[in-house]
């Protein structure tokens, strides 16, 4: 376990790396729980400077992914209202170090979750809609060479998030078989399935609100998740025009400038 110090020095260098955009070398190796700890130094700065915490999401939840790491179960990250970004203003590239997008069907919460023990039905009961969204992604990390911890203590690599229009309730549409396609500049980019998220995303918010129970945190009414992408990661640059179409959830659009 790291000292108390050491965390703080840890969450300076990754902070100072986002508001500078001058990336920073891989992190020394750390275990999970001094990353998380790291991150939660980060967030905890930022609400106190003003920011809210509008929800979370959830990382590493393909197989492919957790292989990639050497994990078996994914990560998670919180998202900030200074966060989102919106489909009708674009976003400027400049403000990321290495910024990429990934698909999401997001998940907005229309009652609390509970922690242990949290359970699909749980997650069913509680959502109020599914919703298509964008995720921005980046890494404070030089070229993305980025091992668990690192992305761990970088809020899972978390940077923005854009929700489409459309709201579905969950009962409305197959959570398991939502066809999702990402378009770059008028030519497909990436193409996947909601189920290849942990098989099925609702998996993932359940797996998600007990994971957070364990730090003191509840998913509660109100809140974002999105648990996790549909497709790759796509890089994403100045000039860019995305969006994101998925079967019977409608589209969601950002660009970069």
């Amino acid at each position: 376990m790291l000292s108390t110090q050491t965390r703080i020095e840890l969450a300076e260098r990754l902070a100072t790396a986002e508001i500078t955009r001058r990336p920073i070398a891989p992190l020394p190796v750390i275990d999970v729980v001094d990353a998380y700890e790291i991150q939660l130094l980060n967030i905890r700065r930022r609400v106190e400077s003003g920011a809210t915490i509008v929800g979370h999401k959830v990382g590493l939840s393909s197989l492919a992914m957790q292989q990639m790491m050497g994990v078996d179960e994914p990560d998670y990250g919180h998202l900030l209202a200074d966060m989102e970004v919106f489909e009708d203003v674009p976003v400027v590239a400049g403000r990321f170090c290495f910024p990429r997008v990934e698909v999401e069907v997001a998940f907005l919460l229309g009652e609390d979750l509970p922690g242990e023990g949290c359970t699909v039905d749980d997650v069913l009961a509680a959502t109020e809609y599914v919703a298509p969204s964008i995720e921005l992604i980046d890494s404070r990390i030089e070229n993305w060479k980025i091992g668990l911890s690192d992305t761990i203590a970088d809020n899972a690599s978390s940077a923005g998030f854009v929700l489409g229009e459309q709201r579905v309730r969950p009962s409305d549409i197959d959570l398991l078989g939502i066809d999702a396609v990402l378009w770059r500049n008028g030519e497909v980019a990436a193409k996947g399935r909601s189920d290849a998220v942990l098989g099925n995303p609702v998996t993932a918010v359940s797996w998600l609100a007990r994971k957070v129970a364990g730090f003191g945190v509840r998913l509660k009414k109100g809140d974002i998740v999105l648990p996790g992408s549909c497709t790759r990661a796509i890089d994403a640059e100045a000039g860019d025009s995305f969006r994101a179409e998925f079967t019977g959830l409608g589209t969601v659009s950002l660009e970069f400038t």
